[in-house]
């Protein structure tokens, strides 16, 4: 049974929480969050305790931490847990400076203790089905992976202002997904950006409209398009290209439910967000978590994989300013 803390009782900590309370090999031992109404109400409907943060980092009675507080917490937080013994499982991104990852990676590595990163779309069965299909060669030498992602609508400027950009926050999660989909990485990248859903976004210094070119060394390519704005739901498409043919995977109605009348065919909507639409992925993600510290394997995606996506999300970055491919 793997004895659970968990640091941070928003969004994605209220997931993580919950399906570490649900889970049969696992127990989910203490929450800690800044906000001590959040903290008291997460452990209460979970059957934990709240502790501080520090509490659950040294707890003898915890085998390890879930990180889902803010990015810029994250480093601090796997440094300490490492250091305390602890296995971890950290939220994406893993910091939005690549120096700064790479200390903690270094760290991580002295620690010899086992670290995940929160790629959970690779957890999705339908994304990973693509994966495994593709690697056994279903569709044959990959050419083309295209990804779609976009949002139903943008995020607080609040945080847009703390988010460290669309391509640190939005697409990483695209190009982790392209560098599982091609199985190669990528040498050279192309962005285009503009502001074209929100005048508020562009005046908090971020773009909300975006496109990305990659290229491989063998000359396999990547295209992924994001938007902060998608009037039918949350948009998440893919698509892998081979010489023997294609493997997609579309979009998650509400139902499965299909009419057709004489103005054609028509569906529910696309589930309404990332909740909703990868609560399977979640689930899947955490199990993937418990099942490789029991194994003594180690586990996957990990800290390298958190380091290389933000390499990519900062060239995209560059070039989107810049208007020229960067190499990586």
């Amino acid at each position: 049974m793997l004895r659970i803390g968990v640091l941070g009782a928003g969004r994605i900590g209220k997931i993580h929480a919950a399906n570490a309370a649900a889970h049969p090999r696992a127990k989910l031992v203490a929450v800690f969050d800044v906000d001590q109404a959040a903290a008291q109400a997460l452990a209460a409907s979970a059957a934990a305790e709240v502790r501080s943060r520090e509490a659950i980092i040294d707890g003898s009675d915890i085998d390890a931490v879930l990180i889902c507080t803010p990015t810029d917490t994250h480093c601090d937080l796997i440094e300490a847990a490492m250091k305390a013994g602890k296995a971890v499982f950290s939220e994406k991104p893993v910091d939005l400076s690549a120096a700064r990852v790479r200390t903690c990676l270094e760290i991580v590595a002295r620690a010899g203790r086992p670290l995940m990163i929160g790629f959970n779309r690779r957890f999705d069965p339908s994304f990973a089905t693509v994966e495994r299909r593709v690697r056994a060669g279903e569709v044959g030498a990959v050419e083309l992976v295209t990804i779609i992602s976009k949002d139903p609508g943008p995020p607080p400027l609040s945080y847009i202002a703390r988010s460290g950009g669309l391509f640190r926050d939005m697409m990483i999660h695209d190009l982790d997904m392209a560098r599982f989909l091609l199985g190669e990485e990528p040498v050279e990248i192309f962005a285009h950006a503009s502001n074209l859903v929100d005048p508020g976004i562009g005046q908090a210094g971020d773009v909300d409209t975006a496109v990305v070119t990659m290229k491989t060394a063998s000359g396999k390519i990547a295209h992924i398009a994001n938007s902060r704005r998608a009037t039918y739901g949350y948009d998440q498409r893919i698509e892998v290209h081979g010489s023997d043919g294609l493997l997609r995977a579309g979009n998650k109605t509400q139902t499965s439910v299909e009419a057709g009348t004489k103005a054609g065919f028509a569906t529910d909507p696309a589930l309404p967000f990332f909740l909703e639409r990868y609560e399977m992925a979640y689930r899947l993600e955490l199990d993937a978590f418990i099942t490789a510290i029991e194994s003594g394997r180690a586990p996957s995606p990990d800290g390298e994989d958190g380091l290389k996506a933000l390499v990519l999300a900062d060239a995209a970055t560059e070039s989107a300013s810049s208007g020229k491919p960067v190499k990586i």
